[in-house]
């Protein structure tokens, strides 16, 4: 089919205003519910239990993109604890895997998003394809 100049300018309009499709990962957590949904290119691909800050410390609230990965992190903050698949989004917290897996699902943390390892790996793996500048982190209470 042939379009003249303007068919094809109003072509390159529509998909200027249509925007990107939405691409990339998005990870959604629910504080209240301690649920991390993640979503490729905006279908749900994955559902898991996530553990944030118990009381007295604080989890952020917001939208964050991914700031840096790493597949192995120890924190200097609390003893070195071993930060598996870290994903940061804001300053020193990070969704990450943990051993603590019993305290999946309720609040436990110093405020950091805590994953089933297995699940921390997968996500981080999405993230690392992905890249981080197409990786969306949303966190509700």
């Amino acid at each position: 089919m042939r379009f003249g100049l303007l068919g094809f300018l109003v072509c390159i309009l529509v998909a200027a205003l249509a925007g990107p499709a939405s691409a990339g990962i998005t990870a959604r957590i629910d504080i209240s519910s301690q649920v991390m949904n993640v979503y490729e290119d905006g279908e749900l691909t994955y559902t898991w239990p996530v553990s944030t800050a118990r009381r007295g410390y604080h989890t952020p609230t917001g939208t964050y993109r991914a700031q840096r990965i790493h597949k192995m992190w120890y924190s200097r903050k609390y003893d070195m604890s071993p930060m598996p698949y870290s994903v940061f989004f804001k300053g020193g917290y990070a969704i990450h895997g943990t051993n603590a897996l019993r305290s999946l699902g309720r609040p436990a943390s110093h405020g950091c998003v805590r994953l089933h390892p297995a699940n921390a790996r997968i996500f981080y793996g999405l993230v690392r394809s992905s890249g981080m500048e197409n990786t969306r982190i949303e966190i509700t209470r």
